[in-house]
């Protein structure tokens, strides 16, 4: 007997491409439970009587399984249940682990040539990646209008106002104003370029430069601000021979981020110091700062988009809040990572890591 499978996705027609009938041999059961047994996700199937034929080595968690993994078993029996009664359904299962995950259960009558159901078979996806992207997808499109509405809104309002305003002197400081807004909004628009930019480019362009260089260019873009502020800029010397195989534009615009953070949430009169060493074929290359710093509960969320400490004062100093999310794509896309350890009233110090050129395993 040939089994027809019910129209499903990719999976189900597995077992008809292998024309297998629950009268095979035990060779032929072998050769099945192999094939499934290739597949990432989890596949159980049984005869009529309910059966187990073969299970996929990615079900056999769910065997004998306790806590979360017993759950998702539960729902798998349930829904072969209902399969061999000719119902084929779907169920999204949460287990909150440790690790919290995401599954989808599907269960499938198998069917002969005469439609009959002569067996069923479950299938258990892992979706937790796809669920936590499209929430990022989510919450990015949420915060992005939530971003852009309000310097557009002020925008709006002080055009308003201007329009019906006969006193310079009032015009002016609203004119002012707007000005500011409109810099506010080119600067997120541009922040999220340069993000969409550094996620986009999975193998970005590459040159040959020495970290003094791009530190240099990096500092020079922020010296204004800090001189503003009297904040010292102390840079460290860097070795000569020190150099990274990058894109000179994102690395610098990563690097001209940790200074304009480090000088915005210090405070006047304080001091930012850069340095730059190599270890075990990696450059490290610190921004230490000697401001507010970061509570504790908010170091594993600083990196993401739109994510601010202290929404006020970002807001206050011209903060997209995407700052540090462009660091992070950057890093990765350059083969390396960025690190924080914060200190409450006491201070910041960034880490970008990227791999040495050139060298496979130095000290510094």
């Amino acid at each position: 007997m040939r089994l027809r499978p019910a129209p499903h996705d990719d999976l189900v027609p597995l077992l008809d491409d292998l024309r297998i009938s629950f009268a095979a041999t035990d060779a032929d059961r072998e050769r099945v439970a192999l094939a499934i047994a290739s597949s990432d996700d989890g596949i159980v199937v049984v005869d009529t009587q309910g059966r187990e034929i073969v299970r996929s080595l990615g079900a056999e968690r769910f065997r004998a399984a306790r806590h979360s993994d017993a759950l998702a078993q539960e729902v798998v029996e349930r829904l072969l249940r209902g399969a061999l009664d000719g119902v084929e359904d779907e169920e999204e299962l949460s287990l909150f682990g440790p690790p919290r995950e995401t599954l989808v259960v599907q269960g499938v009558p198998l069917r002969s040539t005469d439609m009959s159901v002569v067996g069923a078979a479950a299938y258990v996806r892992d979706v937790t990646e796809l669920r936590r992207i499209e929430s990022v997808r989510r919450d990015f499109v949420a915060n992005v209008s939530h971003e852009l509405k309000t310097p557009i809104g002020a925008m709006g309002l002080l055009a308003e106002t201007f329009q019906s305003c006969d006193d310079v002197q009032v015009a002016r400081r609203l004119a002012d104003q707007l000005v500011r807004e409109c810099d506010r909004l080119a600067r997120i628009v541009d922040d999220l370029l340069d993000l969409s930019q550094a996620e986009a480019l999975e193998h970005p362009v590459r040159d040959r430069v020495t970290v003094g260089v791009l530190v240099d260019e990096a500092v020079q873009r922020v010296r204004a601000i800090a001189l503003a502020r009297d904040i010292a800029l102390r840079v460290d010397d860097i070795a000569g021979e020190l150099s990274v195989e990058c894109d000179p534009r994102q690395l610098v615009g990563a690097l001209t981020n940790l200074l304009d953070n480090a000088v915005k949430y210090s405070e006047d009169g304080r001091a930012v110091d850069v340095s730059a060493v190599a270890t075990d074929g990696r450059v490290v290359i610190n921004v230490r700062d000697e401001g507010i710093g970061i509570p504790s509960r908010d170091l594993e969320r600083v990196f993401e988009r739109f994510y601010r400490v202290d929404k006020a004062r970002s807001r206050a100093t011209g903060g997209t809040g995407l700052g540090l999310s462009i660091v992070r794509h950057v890093a990765q896309a350059h083969g390396g990572e960025v690190m924080v350890e914060s200190v409450e009233g006491v201070g910041s110090n960034f880490r970008l890591i990227l791999p040495l050129a050139g060298a496979t395993s130095e000290a510094a």
